[in-house]
């Protein structure tokens, strides 16, 4: 991703509350929004639960290595890279 399109996507003022995954906060709820990504990756994540509307809470994100989260009743573990490709919106 560009660094224009990642500016646009945190400092838009009609998408304040849109952002990438890894910037939720531990414990922070939001909804998945949209997933980027390639189609084999975009299938990985719905085969998880990743899926736009589906709440999201972050359990543990600690500025480095991978994020946990939980989804559908279940902790799922993501790299950073894979993490910053989900776009979630705070509730």
């Amino acid at each position: 991703m560009n660094n224009q399109s990642s500016q646009a996507l945190v400092t838009s003022p009609t998408a304040s509350n849109i952002r990438p995954l890894t910037d939720l906060q531990s414990n922070e709820a939001a909804r998945i929004h949209k997933l980027r990504g390639g189609l084999g990756f975009r299938r990985r994540l719905a085969a998880l639960g990743f899926t736009p509307g589906t709440e999201i809470t972050m359990l543990q994100n600690r500025g480095h290595g991978p994020v946990i989260v939980t989804i559908r009743d279940t902790r799922v573990a993501l790299g950073r890279g894979e993490a910053y490709k989900i776009v979630v919106k705070s509730k």
